[in-house]
């Protein structure tokens, strides 16, 4: 954890773009531990939130340019969650990559984006929302916590 906090800001870019990808990786933790070593709040919230929403547009080119094999194999997204998605998708739109921050399903969101040619701007904007969103609701929850040590 220490050498994530070393990298500061840079780090924070690095852990929030891997943990939008199908990487397990936690941003919150290294989000939180630089708050708690005194970097700016809202430094912190913007450059998590670049990092999440590249990351989630990546997991988007990916699905766009991928074949269903390559998603299978590379991106560990299974032929039967992407149909799922596919039917949430033409019922909601390309809205619903706003919900790419959820734990577990958002890289399914996101790459079901592109594999069924979602709109880009419509995706990176709802997208963007989402993962800033997410940043501001932990921080919330975050700051309650130090309340209570």
């Amino acid at each position: 954890m220490t050498e994530w906090i070393e990298l500061g800001l840079i780090g924070l870019f690095i852990a929030s773009f891997l943990a939008a990808t199908v990487v397990p990786f936690s941003s919150e933790i290294v989000f939180s531990a630089l708050i708690a070593a005194g970097f700016g709040t809202w430094e912190c919230v913007i450059v998590a939130t670049a990092g999440n929403w590249l990351g989630g547009m990546t997991c988007y080119a990916l699905g766009r340019a991928g074949k269903m094999e390559w998603i299978e194999k590379y991106l560990k997204v299974k032929k039967e969650k992407m149909d799922s998605f596919m039917l949430k998708l033409h019922k909601y739109g390309d809205w619903f990559a706003f919900f790419s921050f959820l734990p577990g399903i958002g890289d399914i969101i996101a790459v079901a984006s592109g594999y069924f040619r979602c709109r880009m701007w419509v995706v990176a904007v709802s997208m963007l929302i989402g993962k800033f969103a997410r940043y501001i609701v932990w921080l919330g929850l975050f700051e309650q916590m130090l309340k209570f040590f």
